[in-house]
């Protein structure tokens, strides 16, 4: 876990790590969040309205904005403020997503980054684009 300080921020900064989803973590979800849409729960369902398998819940890929943030840029010290994000293809299980994480805008009159966030399947198709604002705690 990184454990930047403000001042040690620089416009340009970059991070990526890469993560996948699998259909355990998936049925989680399902139960933690009450959606039980069969577009994520039935292979059968998805596959009928023209996906390769259930799809992964778009909110459970963006968590991964709270992994870049409070892991990785800036890492222990951030208070995630604002996102910003929209989904441009499907995510299905055990696709390997990168994420990628790039500070955009450094604002210190309120002490916030602002962080672009892109992420892609293991074909390089972009899935997730967006922007996240974070602050950060302890300096």
């Amino acid at each position: 876990m990184n454990e930047y300080s403000f001042n040690e921020l620089t416009v340009g900064m970059e991070c990526e790590f890469s993560h996948s989803f699998s259909i355990e973590q998936m049925e989680i979800f399902s139960k933690l969040s009450g959606d039980n849409n069969p577009l994520h729960t039935d292979i059968e369902f998805a596959k009928a309205h023209g996906y390769e398998s259930c799809v992964v819940f778009g909110m459970l890929t963006a968590s991964l904005l709270s992994t870049l943030g409070g892991v990785y840029l800036p890492g222990k010290n951030c208070l995630i403020q604002g996102v910003d994000i929209s989904f441009s293809r499907p995510v299905y299980p055990m696709d390997e997503i990168l994420v990628k994480g790039k500070i955009v805008e450094i604002f210190e009159s309120v002490g916030q980054v602002v962080i672009r966030v892109d992420m892609y399947n293991q074909k390089k198709e972009k899935v997730l684009r967006g922007k996240m604002k974070v602050g950060m705690i302890n300096g």
